[in-house]
């Protein structure tokens, strides 16, 4: 086989030689593309993770202030609004002794159990402002001994069952609030119309949900009653909190169901 002049080897070589600089410059110049769209991109998401961090720290400090707003407010109405509610009823209950007839005893009786109601709802509020209460273990201790105290001169017997897993888990204050006050109109309800003698209270949990049981062995509940303002401030209570309130059928008494998922 006759071998190619020395002058188009020559040619041959450098023209590879060329081509694998062309290739190689190719190569070099994507990586250089790509290392800085990927520096690029590190970048941006730096950017997008501090302004994430901005707004968490803002929320975190609008959370704080909010918690220190309401535990002004509560030291207030304490120091302010409760001592002047007592300080009604102690002079009420001074004026009951001192006025010789009887005219004025009823009024004067009134303005004590206004005072005394007045002072209840004070201390509801209060809870319910302190965040140190917004927890599941505290929501079912206030809302136990609320029930307990409330039927303690009553003919009507409570059993309280508690299956809480974590007792430390977070219950916002919107949310305590309203289930505290879905049950307690739940217990009134009973105690007014349901002819019962025992009240059952079951408090349970699981990694998603918060659910409660009111149940009682009266008379159960009649159409009319479906449609009144206890119900139809209940249902309007958990939709507010994104709940779930139902009316369970049963043989004999009245089963209601409340059930609060954790916000995740």
């Amino acid at each position: 086989m006759k071998e190619l002049p020395h002058d188009i080897k020559m040619v041959f070589i450098i023209a590879v030689i060329v081509m694998l600089l062309f290739v190689g410059f190719i190569i070099m110049v994507v990586f250089i593309y790509n290392k800085k769209q990927l520096i690029q991109k590190q970048e941006t998401q730096i950017k997008e993770t501090e302004f994430q961090n901005q707004l968490l720290q803002k929320e975190l400090e609008r959370q704080k202030a909010i918690q220190i707003e309401r535990e002004r407010i509560s030291r207030d109405m304490h120091d302010d609004l409760g001592a002047g509610i007592s300080a009604i009823k102690l002079q009420a209950e001074f004026l009951k002794y001192k006025i010789p007839t009887n005219s004025y005893t009823e009024d004067i009786e009134a303005i004590i159990s206004t005072s005394e109601d007045m002072n209840v709802a004070m201390r509801e509020i209060l809870w319910s402002l302190n965040s140190q209460n917004d927890t599941i273990g505290n929501f079912v201790n206030y809302t136990s001994t609320y029930a307990e105290r409330f039927l303690d001169k009553t003919n009507f017997q409570i059993v309280i069952h508690t299956e809480i897993i974590n007792p430390n888990t977070n219950l916002p204050v919107t949310a305590r609030r309203n289930l505290f006050l879905v049950i307690k109109e739940a217990i009134h309800n009973i105690y007014k119309h349901s002819e019962a003698t025992m009240i059952t209270l079951r408090f349970y949990q699981t990694d998603t949900h918060f659910k409660i049981d009111c149940i009682d062995n009266g008379i159960g509940i009649s159409p009319s009653m479906k449609t009144g303002n206890g119900l139809t401030n209940m249902t309007l209570r958990m939709k507010n909190i994104g709940g779930i309130f139902e009316i369970i059928t049963v043989d004999k008494g009245t089963h209601l169901f409340f059930e609060y998922i954790f916000k995740k």
